[in-house]
């Protein structure tokens, strides 16, 4: 299959959080960790994110001069997952600061900087989205969440890295998760990880992992 390098970024509590309980929005990256974030975004032809991020934080989904220095600044394409466009006109992602893509199943349009694609019937098809990326020349994918597009592309197999910024905080509770989802119900169905490496940033630290998935 034709796909895009996939790279699943995210920064969570030691227990695992994204959020606060409610998905109520809180920064967890260092500033240390967000400086290797922009420059990530910078590397990368397009930055993913779900719907239910786009509501909840309502991201620019740009890069910041100020952590790649004047004049190295590519914004990428921001790619929304919208299954019924519910993406409000005045989001961040809506503004000229850089192209974006917002699939859908029900609607197909472009205007201006902004174009919206269907790929899928009831949900987003990620596998037919990865061939359309790819065609479009999409070759290095950065997904930013939540936690319910970071399972499915997980499930799907389609990612080729992760990277996890742990901050030194618990927060609990039914706040969601790295991944939510359906989850794994049988152990054959848990996605496995080699470790690739460990650092300290910040305070907290980052692992490097790559998916294992069976041949």
């Amino acid at each position: 299959m034709k796909k895009p390098h996939v790279i699943i970024n995210c920064a969570a509590s030691i227990d695992g959080k994204i959020a606060l309980v409610g998905k109520k929005p809180l920064k967890i990256s260092s500033e240390e960790d967000m400086a290797r974030v922009h420059k990530l975004r910078n590397e990368c032809d397009a930055i993913l994110v779900g719907i239910e991020t786009v509501l909840a934080d309502d991201p620019k989904l740009t890069v910041k001069e100020k952590y790649v220095g004047a004049g190295k600044v590519k914004q990428p394409l921001r790619i929304v997952l919208d299954s019924r466009f519910r993406t409000p006109e005045n989001a961040e992602v809506m503004k000229p600061n850089a192209k974006t893509l917002i699939v859908t199943t029900c609607k197909e349009f472009k205007k201006g900087h902004v174009e919206v694609i269907k790929c899928g019937d009831d949900r987003v098809d990620l596998i037919k989205l990865m061939e359309i990326l790819y065609d479009r020349g999409v070759r290095k994918l950065l997904v930013e969440g939540g936690s319910t597009v970071i399972w499915e592309f997980l499930k799907n197999g389609l990612v080729d890295e992760m990277f996890v910024f742990f901050a030194p905080i618990i927060i609990g509770g039914n706040a969601p998760g790295i991944a939510g989802g359906e989850g794994a119900t049988k152990e054959e169905d848990v996605i496995k990880f080699e470790i690739k490496e460990m650092e300290r940033v910040g305070g907290g630290f980052l692992l490097h992992l790559i998916p294992q998935y069976e041949q």
